[in-house]
């Protein structure tokens, strides 16, 4: 590693190397789209395999089925100024602890699953990631990885559409998918089931199903760069914590089989975006947790890292607790407990401790929607959201 070898350049991320070469569009087929056409990152920082549905009114006025959750768009949240100053905080606050992450997982990538890797987030939440994964490699290694975002719903899982560009353009052994945090482990569980599936019923190339992940309270994978249930700048915010790109959107009436699933780019959100700054944030302070990312590194690889599937099991017993018959309505971790508040009707929070400063966030939230906070002293995670209709 280049310790001490943080220049500016490296962490905005045009980098050694350069930009990556925009993709030749040929015979119709779909290719990425980059800022600042979509989204506002650089357009050599991320790559998004989205099909642009911007020009759509995808926020219904109603409230949406369970069923039908991912061929629509929640309304964006737009944080009051005690919010927006608590987001402020904790990013003051925990960029370090942020980039000490990133940091070690992508030294855990670069070690197993080599130098050629290329990083593919799933979009949204894991984006801000795969981009400071990229700065890490570039800052520290001199390494450009690719990296892109891509799309994957519960049900038809990751989207087919940029599976065969990724197979096309990459060797799928190098691909490495990558995410924000884990859960119950329903997106490590939904990526596995829909790449196998992508190659046994479709014909399609074979891609590693190992999720690596920033932080892994769910004890749901094996390459991760903790396991704390520690809060992530990027999980406070929706789109402007992430390029101004909303969720993704699968719907067969406007993603065709052979596109890309969609997404939005909100524009008209541009004076409120935080991602930029989230992101220079945690890259200056690589240089102040160099030193720490080495012993870290060889302490995950001497562990036992095998999954244990916490997550799911606290899922299990808090249906069991709460008279919940469909686990996805519990959102177990600080993390899983943030999103849902931002974007769907919330029943409660559970919280380990009254007062923790982990989740701050959470009881503005839920006092802003007049969501019912309760203490539950043994509880697996620093917070457990559940959903409307829980009970």
């Amino acid at each position: 590693m280049r310790s001490g070898v943080f220049s500016r350049t490296a962490r905005a991320g045009a980098g050694v190397g350069g930009p990556q070469r925009p993709e030749p569009c040929s015979g119709g087929v779909p290719v990425p789209l980059r800022g600042p056409g979509f989204g506002t990152y650089a357009p050599e920082e991320v790559g998004w395999l989205l099909k642009d549905l911007s020009h759509l009114d995808l926020e219904p006025r109603r409230a949406v089925d369970e069923a039908d959750f991912f061929a629509w768009l929640p309304a964006e949240y737009q944080p009051d100024a005690a919010y927006q100053e608590l987001f402020e905080t904790v990013l003051r606050e925990g960029s370090a602890r942020f980039a000490l992450a990133v940091a070690v997982l992508t030294e855990l990538v670069l070690a197993e699953r080599g130098a050629n890797s290329v990083l593919v987030s799933i979009a949204r939440g894991g984006t801000p990631v795969g981009i400071l994964m990229r700065r890490w490699a570039a800052a520290a290694r001199g390494q450009v990885l690719p990296h892109y975002a891509v799309s994957l719903v519960r049900g038809p899982g990751v989207d087919t559409g940029a599976l065969d560009y990724l197979a096309r353009h990459h060797d799928p052994a190098d691909v490495v998918f990558v995410d924000g945090w884990t859960g119950k482990g329903a997106i490590a569980e939904e990526l596995s089931t829909s790449l196998a599936r992508y190659r046994a019923v479709g014909g399609g190339a074979a891609f590693n199903d190992e999720l690596a992940v920033l932080a892994d309270p769910g004890s749901c994978v094996r390459t991760y760069g903790t396991r704390d249930d520690f809060l992530l700048p990027s999980a406070c915010l929706n789109s402007t914590a992430t390029g101004l790109v909303s969720r993704t959107v699968y719907s067969p009436s406007l993603t065709p089989p052979d596109g890309f699933h969609g997404a939005k780019f909100y524009r008209e959100l541009a004076r409120d975006d935080a991602s930029h700054r989230l992101l220079d944030a945690v890259s200056d302070a690589f240089s102040d947790i160099a030193d720490q990312v080495a012993p870290a590194v060889a302490a995950i690889r001497g562990s036992d890292r095998t999954p244990t599937w916490a997550g799911r099991q606290t899922a299990a017993t808090l249906c069991a607790q709460y008279g919940i018959t469909d686990p996805n309505f519990v959102k177990p971790g600080v993390g899983e407990t943030t999103r849902v508040l931002l974007r769907r009707p919330t029943w409660r929070v559970l919280v380990r401790e009254p007062q923790a400063l982990e989740h701050r966030h959470v009881r503005l939230l839920a006092a802003a929607r007049g969501v019912p906070v309760e203490v539950v002293p043994h509880l697996a995670y620093t917070c457990v959201g559940l959903l409307k209709g829980a009970a």
